[in-house]
C-alpha cells in the first residue's frame, strides 16, 4: 500500500497553467503504475493521463493530449501533472491514484477500479 498526497490545485483563468504534485510514501515508489483521474461536479470520474513504472511511457486522454503532461520522479516518489492551456471544461477535483498491477492494454490503465491506492484530490478551478 502506497499512501498519496495531491498538491498545486487552485483557480486560474482560462488559458493559464497549473502544475499538480503527487506525493507517495510507503511502498517502493518506482513499483507502482501512477495515474490521474478527475470528477467534475455532477459526472461520473475520467481518466486524465497514466505513466508506467517500468518504460515510462505515458498516456494521455483525448480532451488533454496535447495540454497535459504526466511525469515522475522516482528518486523524488512524486509524480506530476503538468496542465497547460486550461479550458473551463478542465474543472474538477484531481486525484492520484497507484497501481502495482501488470498493464497489458491501454485501456485497462485507463479504467480507475485497476488502482488501488488514491489521494483526498486536489480542486482546480478554470475560469472563463
Amino acid at each position: 500500500q502506497v499512501q498519496l498526497v495531491e498538491s498545486g490545485g487552485g483557480l486560474v483563468q482560462a488559458g493559464g497553467s497549473l502544475r499538480l504534485s503527487c506525493a507517495a510514501s510507503g511502498r517502493a515508489f518506482s513499483n507502482y503504475v501512477m495515474g490521474w483521474f478527475r470528477q467534475a461536479p455532477g459526472k461520473e470520474r475520467e481518466f486524465v493521463a497514466a505513466i508506467r513504472k517500468t518504460d515510462g511511457n505515458t498516456y494521455h486522454a483525448d480532451s488533454v493530449q496535447g495540454r497535459f503532461t504526466i511525469s515522475r520522479d522516482n528518486a523524488k516518489n512524486t509524480a506530476y501533472l503538468q496542465m497547460n492551456s486550461l479550458i473551463p471544461q478542465d474543472t474538477a477535483v484531481y486525484s492520484c491514484a497507484a497501481s502495482r498491477r501488470v498493464f497489458f492494454s491501454t485501456t485497462a490503465l485507463t479504467n480507475d477500479r485497476n488502482y488501488d491506492d488514491w489521494g483526498q484530490g486536489t480542486q482546480v478551478t478554470v475560469s472563463s
